[in-house]
């Protein structure tokens, strides 16, 4: 798997991610790319869009991110079937980009998040999480003021019945419920993909949950699932 780990100013999840991605592809790191680079390196066969706080989430979370000069080549890439992952502020970016659909916006209870949550598996069909169970719930940390992912009925209607959306959030049981909701999302959705299947983007911080000795390894499996599908 040869990886890209593209740095916005105000990025400060990079060295998580990098770590993550290092440990699943049998210590080879991803190629760090600024935000300010016009072209990819050639051969790219998963692009991450970590998370932080780019440009200090002036304007609006993402928006300048997103006319970034790299992110031209990032959507080119996408388009040609370069997977790509998007994390956080990351999924924040690529949704402002047009690389996903819906938008996040301030969590419903108008505060920042840090803490851990469960997750629930909905869909094993992509090569993001080939390696959970569908229906499996997964504990990982959200860390975010803008998390509360929103979108018009047509786009619902087309997420759920095109088995785009990858992660809900729930309870230890894997059951969701309002009260499971920590953000206010639209239908508890934690992450979604695009049409092809190619992108995805989450909230929660799986990078962050990748070492017994930061509280867990559910993170895990999302970056095994890319190696194994990218090897």
């Amino acid at each position: 798997m040869k990886a890209a780990l593209i740095t916005f100013p105000g990025s400060n999840r990079e060295r998580d991610m990098r770590l993550a991605l290092t440990k699943a592809n049998n210590g080879k790191p991803p190629i760090d790319v600024w935000h300010g680079d016009a072209d990819l390196p050639p051969g790219i066969d998963l692009i991450v869009l970590p998370g932080g706080f780019s440009y200090g989430d002036y304007l609006r979370c993402g928006a300048m991110a997103a006319h970034s000069p790299i992110m031209r080549e990032v959507k080119k890439r996408a388009d040609q079937g370069v997977r790509v992952l998007a994390v956080c502020n990351g999924f924040q970016i690529a949704c402002e980009a047009g690389l996903l659909p819906g938008t996040l916006i301030t969590n419903a209870s108008l505060k920042f998040i840090c803490k851990e949550v469960n997750l629930r598996v909905e869909t094993t069909a992509s090569d993001f999480t080939r390696k959970y169970r569908k229906g499996q719930t997964i504990r990982v940390p959200v860390a975010h003021h803008d998390g509360n992912y929103t979108a018009d009925e047509d786009t619902l209607k087309k997420l759920e019945d095109q088995d785009r959306i990858a992660f809900r959030y729930a309870d230890a049981l894997g059951n969701v419920a309002p009260e499971t909701n920590l953000n206010g999302s639209v239908r508890n959705i934690a992450g979604v993909y695009n049409e092809k299947k190619t992108v995805l983007g989450l909230m929660p911080h799986p990078e962050d949950a990748t070492d017994p000795l930061c509280g867990g390894t559910d993170g895990m499996g999302l970056f095994e699932s890319i190696a194994e599908s990218l090897a």
